[in-house]
C-alpha cells in the first residue's frame, strides 16, 4: 500500500465513523468530518500532511 492509498483510507474511515457516531451519539461529532474535510483541502494547496507524515515513519512508500 502508497501513503496515498493509506491517506485516502484513512480520511475515509474517520468521514464513516464520524457519521456513525453523529447519528448514534451526538451531533456535534460532525466537527471531526469537517476537520477532516479541511484537512484534506489544505493538505491539496500546501502539501502538509500529517498523515501521511506517520505513514511514512511506519515504511509506507510514496506512489
Amino acid at each position: 500500500m502508497t501513503i496515498n492509498k493509506a491517506v485516502m483510507a484513512l480520511a475515509g474511515f474517520m468521514v464513516l465513523l464520524s457519521v456513525l457516531l453523529t447519528w448514534f451519539v451526538s451531533p456535534n461529532w460532525m466537527l471531526l468530518t469537517i476537520f477532516v474535510g479541511a484537512n484534506l483541502f489544505q493538505s491539496a494547496f500546501t502539501g502538509f500532511c500529517p498523515a501521511a507524515m506517520i505513514f511514512r515513519s511506519f515504511g509506507l512508500k510514496s506512489a
